[in-house]
């Protein structure tokens, strides 16, 4: 009898040592960057599946490449299924900062091919999203609102700032915040997160100094908390110019210098050694002559946080843990 009780508690505890393995090992994220650059390389822009760990029902924070970021990484054997079969089975909903070609084209372009969808974004971006490219003159209506016949694929869906919303069939909760990208205009924050654990996306976004709104600080106290808890488990943040680049002609955006200004504030909300390691995807790269080269150098020689930067590359997966 003694020998079976021992014996009984020997299989619970590997079955919980199991179990609790089962379980880190779903931890974190998985990142497929679409397309990492800005601006001209009309063939990688801005788009990022993101998913819980091990999952495969993902969400798309913005869509400049959709089909041919989804092709690289099937080359990539990232995923085991045909491009269209994760077009339509694997992403189930589109998150877009703002309306910008490079940021929305390719959910566009592949709108006629996909699956139905719902389209989350600001006010001011669904709107140029219905009246502007989902009219019948630039594009047909396959969405929910707008020119008839409004063929109801796509589900456009309003996002309030700071409100958390479900992601239907992902597991996932998505938080927007406001961002500055040249008067009149603004982007989108996207605080992402599965059970206890969050990522930061930041879209097109100018440093709070030039662009005077203080919206990049809102986001850094919503995201302070979580990175002292430990359940910040990485940020995506643009840099599209080198240090080089005028104040004056930022338009919206990041040099390296800002970047990492950007990122000093929250290290003075959350404390400095809690960045060091932290994974900072570095997103929206201008590809222009040598800038990314540039950026890189300049990135790496002001790392004084010792944040860990990620390059991300097109079609290949990055885990976030």
């Amino acid at each position: 009898m003694r020998q079976f009780r021992l014996r009984s508690r020997l299989i619970l505890l590997c079955l919980f040592f199991t179990s609790s393995a089962g379980a880190y090992a779903q931890k974190g994220f998985r990142v497929v960057p679409l397309g990492v650059k800005g601006g001209v390389d009309d063939g990688n822009l801005s788009a990022y599946m993101v998913a819980p760990a091990r999952s495969s029902e993902y969400i798309c924070l913005d869509a400049g490449t959709v089909s041919g970021g989804i092709q690289k990484a099937v080359q990539q054997g990232v995923f085991k299924i045909p491009a269209q079969a994760v077009l339509k089975q694997y992403l189930k909903a589109y998150f877009i900062s703002h309306p910008h070609l490079d940021h929305v084209s390719g959910m566009i372009v592949t709108s006629v091919e996909d699956t139905a969808k719902s389209v989350y974004g600001f006010p001011a971006c669904i709107n140029t999203l219905r009246d502007h490219y989902f009219n019948w003159q630039s594009w047909p209506n396959l969405t929910s609102a707008g020119a008839l016949p409004a063929l109801n694929k796509f589900r456009y869906e309003t996002l309030t700032e700071a409100q958390e919303i479900a992601v239907p069939g992902t597991g996932m909760q998505v938080t927007p915040f406001r961002l500055s990208h040249t008067e009149p205009y603004e982007s989108a924050a996207f605080l992402v997160r599965h059970q206890d654990e969050y990522l930061l996306y930041f879209g097109d976004t100018g440093p709070d100094v030039i662009e005077g709104k203080g919206r990049m600080k809102k986001v850094w106290d919503a995201a302070a908390p979580l990175l002292k808890a430990g359940r910040l488990k990485g940020v995506f943040l643009e840099v599209s110019y080198p240090n080089a680049q005028p104040d004056s002609k930022l338009y919206g955006h990041l040099t390296p210098r800002w970047f990492m200004q950007e990122l000093q504030v929250l290290a003075d909300l959350a404390g400095q050694e809690l960045l060091k390691g932290l994974p900072v995807i570095v997103t929206h790269i201008k590809p222009a002559g040598k800038n990314e080269g540039i950026i890189r150098q300049e990135l790496a020689a002001d790392n004084h946080l010792k944040v860990k930067l990620i390059f991300p590359r097109q079609g290949e997966a990055v885990l976030l843990r």
